[in-house]
Formats: structure tokens, C-alpha cells, sequence
């Protein structure tokens, strides 16, 4: 076989792994949206089919790593091309996180509508639905970026992060108030902190898709970095 052959062979297998990446964050980044539009409406049969969803993520992230270690072991490719395996890989395991705090989330929609919790009550699902915007369009700009290798809108997911640790704080302070003026709202109010929990953690895995794009790229390590020391690594 020709070493043509063999190269034209391996873009095709790294395309293909690539491609499924990005199909596998469409689906996480929907399942999110699904269960916040869960929390929203109150909604058991959404969250239902959030939870359904999970398995499919699950079964995905374990097709793409063992499609992965295939070809490192046949290919035992070097330099950028390893690292963009070694990305991917970090990667789908964050995607496979970010459904499983979707699936928390349409968990606690179950929990709120079984315990008689409505949306006539008085509750912030409406910031938490804001958060989620905020963190969803973190997530599909980090895919973007991955699809075009595109440091410059890595960057961009990195410097937009704080926005949302800054909507959770308001959020949880709001919720603290909450509790203290009405103590019938304890328990929901509590499902409501974790549910903001997770939907900042949703925020945390799309920082880290970015920060694998740069390592793609650059062959830098910025996990522990400040957006000032990634912006004069990445120049």
C-alpha cells in the first residue's frame, strides 16, 4: 500500500472522528437546552426525554474512544495529529459531563413536579433559564471553534467564562433571599442551587474544550493559565 494511500487512509479516519466529536456536542448541547425548557415548563415528559438521551451519550463516548485508541495503536501518528487524538479524547469525555448535568437537571425537574412543585410558584426559573443560554452558547461556541480550529474564538470562550460564574453567584444570592423570606420554598430552592450547579459546570466543560483547541494547536498547555498569560501564549 502506498504511503499516499495510507495518509489519504488517516485524514479519513481523523475526519471521521472529528465529525462524530462535533455530532456528539450537538446532542449534549440540545439535551441542556431540553432540560432547562424542562425546568422551565415543569415538564416531566421533557425531562423524560432528556434522560432517555443520556444512554445515546454515553453509547457514543464509547464508540469514539475505542475508535480512537484503534487508531493510535495503528497509526502511531506524532506531533499535531496526536494531539488532536488526545484532544478528542479529552474532549468527548467532557461532552459525556456536560449530559450528565443535563441529566441531573431533568432528574431534579422529576423530583420538583413529583413533590407538587408548579410553575405558579414562586421561583427564579427564569435567571436559570438566562444561565443556561449563557452556558449553551459557551458550549457551541467552543464546537465551533473545534470544527475550524480557531484560536482566536477559543480565546473568546475563555474571557467569556466569568460571565457566567457571575450569573451563579447572583443566582445563588437570589435564592439565599428567597429561602429567608418564605421557608416554604427551602427545598425547591435547594434543587434550584444544584440545577444553577450544574448548568455552571456546563459553562466549566466548554472552557475546556477551548483550552484543548489551543493545545491542538499551539502544543500549549493553558489548563491553569489566566486569560492574559493564554492571550500572550497564543500571539
Amino acid at each position: 500500500m502506498s504511503d499516499k494511500h495510507m495518509s489519504t487512509q488517516f485524514d479519513a479516519e481523523l475526519s471521521g472522528v472529528s465529525t462524530r466529536e462535533l455530532e456528539m456536542g450537538g446532542v449534549v448541547e440540545s439535551q441542556v437546552a431540553r432540560a432547562v425548557y424542562a425546568l422551565t415548563q415543569f415538564s416531566s415528559e421533557v425531562a423524560a426525554e432528556v434522560l432517555a438521551t443520556e444512554a445515546r451519550v454515553n453509547a457514543t463516548e464509547g464508540e469514539i474512544d475505542r475508535d480512537l485508541s484503534t487508531i493510535i495503536a495503528r497509526r502511531q501518528p506524532t506531533a499535531r495529529d496526536l494531539r488532536l487524538l488526545i484532544a478528542i479524547s479529552k474532549t468527548i469525555a467532557n461532552l459525556e459531563r456536560v449530559g450528565d448535568e443535563a441529566a441531573r437537571i431533568a432528574r431534579t425537574v422529576q423530583r420538583l413536579v413529583n413533590s407538587g412543585v408548579s410553575s405558579r410558584m414562586r421561583l427564579p426559573v427564569n435567571d436559570l433559564a438566562y444561565e443556561s443560554e449563557l452556558a449553551v452558547a459557551q458550549l457551541r461556541k467552543a464546537l465551533d471553534a473545534f470544527a475550524r480550529l480557531d484560536v482566536d474564538r477559543a480565546v473568546e470562550v475563555l474571557k467569556a467564562d466569568d460571565l457566567i460564574d457571575q450569573e451563579f453567584e447572583g443566582l445563588l444570592r437570589k435564592l439565599i433571599t428567597f429561602m429567608m423570606e418564605d421557608p416554604r420554598t427551602i427545598s425547591s430552592s435547594i434543587d434550584l442551587v444544584f440545577v444553577a450547579k450544574a448548568i455552571e459546570r456546563v459553562g466549566d466543560h466548554a472552557k475546556n474544550l477551548a483550552e484543548q483547541i489551543i493545545y491542538i494547536v499551539k502544543g500549549t498547555d493553558v489548563r491553569h493559565s489566566s486569560v492574559g498569560t493564554v492571550e500572550t501564549m497564543v500571539r
